[in-house]
């Protein structure tokens, strides 16, 4: 059933306009009666019928409301050391597949891409946009934020907000099948650029109750590693 988010619901009515309002009408050629979905991107679907549809504006007459099923149990945030090239595209579309909350971009001693503030920005609107798709596309229940570069300082404030913090790294012995998630709620995923993490970083995530893991022997490169992580977290919590 086609699926699509909207902000603007009202009692047992919902509005979905601009692009996605072209691509019921004109794409999909949906008419009048047909069942839809819509979700309010804050974890409740809407199943729903379609009374109006043109290319600016579609309105559903909803029929009822339960839970997105395409959230995870526990709220991922992926706190990621900035990559180049597309690199980031990748990571942004899959980690939402994944089912993270937020992407958080990170800048550390060993990132190539250094870009200023301005040049950034650009990037992150694309990084939001790519989050918007990916997210209609595997039927998430929120559209996950990219957010603001940070800098390992502002990461370190950050932690306390969660109730476990996986750091991964190179040099680490432990795997991170031997972790136990029960009761985790929060959980704050870092992963490496290409050059990973400097051995300073690295001590100073630890001494903040970051617990060091491996995703085993193999060098993952930085597009691989977060995507690995993610899939296993997935299947040590019991979504996979």
């Amino acid at each position: 059933m086609p699926r699509f988010f909207t902000h603007t619901i009202t009692g047992d009515l919902a509005q979905i306009e601009g692009p996605d309002a072209s691509h019921i009408a004109l794409s999909l050629r949906m008419r009048h009666g047909e069942e839809l979905t819509v979700c309010d991107g804050e974890g409740t679907d809407y199943p729903g019928t379609l009374e109006q549809i043109t290319p600016e504006l579609v309105t559903v007459r909803l029929s009822g409301s339960l839970p997105s099923p395409g959230e995870p149990k526990i709220k991922i945030t992926l706190f990621q050391a900035l990559c180049k090239g597309e690199k980031m595209d990748t990571i942004v579309q899959k980690a939402v597949e994944l089912g993270t909350t937020e992407i958080v971009p990170l800048l550390t001693r060993r990132c190539v891409a250094r870009p200023d503030q301005k040049g950034f920005e650009k990037k992150r609107q694309r990084y939001a946009k790519i989050a918007l798709e990916a997210a209609k596309q595997c039927g998430r229940g929120i559209v996950p934020q990219v957010g603001e570069l940070i800098t390992l300082d502002n990461l370190l404030v950050r932690m306390e907000g969660f109730s476990q913090t996986f750091l991964f790294y190179e040099q680490a012995q432990r795997l991170l099948g031997s972790m136990k998630l029960d009761g985790i709620k929060k959980l704050a995923v870092i992963v490496g650029s290409e050059g990973g993490f400097d051995p300073g970083e690295a001590e100073l995530l630890k001494q903040a109750g970051a617990q060091v893991l491996s995703l085993g022997s193999r060098i993952l490169r930085c597009e691989t590693a977060p995507l690995a992580a993610l899939a296993a977290i997935l299947c040590l919590s019991g979504e996979l």
